[in-house]
């Protein structure tokens, strides 16, 4: 039985891998300061024998003993991140740090949730794992963008000069069941407002593309990475390549909800990226990793949980 540290554990992606790695019989630590992390989402899991939560911010050095380490632990959207942009950056660059150090002390491999936020707004498309980004260092985003970078630069260094076992993911745009609500993120945006029948707010002309990827099959994604060969740290991109653009999003919810919600277009926040979409060759070829959940039925399946929690 592998002893497997999440941090980061009660958040969205971190309760279904949480989830996934009890029910493989590993034994599961969730750390998470419950910042943005929900306790509800790992309630089902609280009792069982071989999982227990610690209470603890990432930006703390600990000592214990592991022998895989998902380094999850940040918020991801940016009205949170944004809110306190300085702790964001601690949050990212510390928990590197204090991850990769508590991996040097146990021998485990740690594996870095990097994100596509370090393409910034791209100028190459779709983005590849060899394109360096377009990333504004000082813009209200760069807190996440430049923290994200950073660690991937702490994870490749401790690899070279230490010798650490790492692996990095960069992961695109991620729904599913027990996002939170109120997190600012497009798909729990537009579900929400058009349950609730209000007006579906889409930012600038609503032509910018996303590329959306369901819970489950980035979940398989990085547990694939994890038990892949030393030899793949990556980065490697994980994400669903069917692009949309916002519009066409916010249709198909309303759509799928029978909603009576109508669209109505804010102002384009600063260096939002216009396109965004994975070049999946490389999981592909080295994980044998592709997603296999269509936008319509991981919609349907996050419409149902957003029924049933605003009820």
């Amino acid at each position: 039985m592998k002893r497997v540290l999440i941090t980061g554990g009660a958040g969205f992606i971190g309760s279904h891998l949480s989830s996934k790695l009890v029910e493989e019989d590993n034994y599961v630590i969730c750390l998470d300061n419950f910042y943005t992390g929900n306790k509800s989402n790992i309630s089902k899991l609280e009792g069982k024998k071989n999982f227990e939560v610690l209470v603890h911010d990432v930006t703390v050095p600990i000592k214990i003993k592991v022998d895989e380490i998902y380094n999850l632990a940040c918020p991801a959207s940016p009205i949170h991140y944004q809110k306190n942009p300085v702790q964001t950056t601690k949050t990212i660059v510390y928990g590197a740090i204090n991850m990769l150090e508590l991996a040097v002390q146990t021998g485990a491999r740690v594996l870095q949730a990097s994100t596509s936020e370090v393409y910034g707004d791209p100028e190459v498309h779709p983005q590849t794992e060899e394109y360096w980004g377009h990333v504004n260092p000082i813009g209200p985003r760069s807190c996440y963008d430049e923290g994200k970078r950073c660690a991937e630069t702490l994870f490749s260094d401790f690899h070279h000069q230490l010798d650490v076992d790492i692996k990095i993911a960069r992961i695109f745009n991620t729904y599913g069941p027990q996002m939170n609500r109120n997190d600012g993120r497009v798909i729990s945006n537009f579900i929400v407002q058009a349950l609730m029948n209000k007006d579906i707010t889409v930012y600038g002309d609503g032509g910018q593309t996303r590329s959306f990827c369901y819970i489950d099959d980035l979940i398989r994604g990085i547990t694939l990475l994890m038990n892949s060969e030393a030899a793949v740290t990556g980065p490697i991109n994980l994400g669903n390549p069917r692009e949309s653009t916002m519009l066409e999003i916010a249709n198909h919810i309303i759509g799928l909800t029978d909603s009576k919600s109508r669209i109505t277009n804010l102002i384009l926040p600063p260096d939002d990226p216009r396109q965004r979409q994975p070049d999946i060759s490389l999981a592909n070829k080295v994980l044998k990793w592709s997603p296999t959940i269509g936008l319509d039925e991981g919609l349907r399946k996050t419409i149902s949980y957003f029924t049933k929690i605003l009820k």
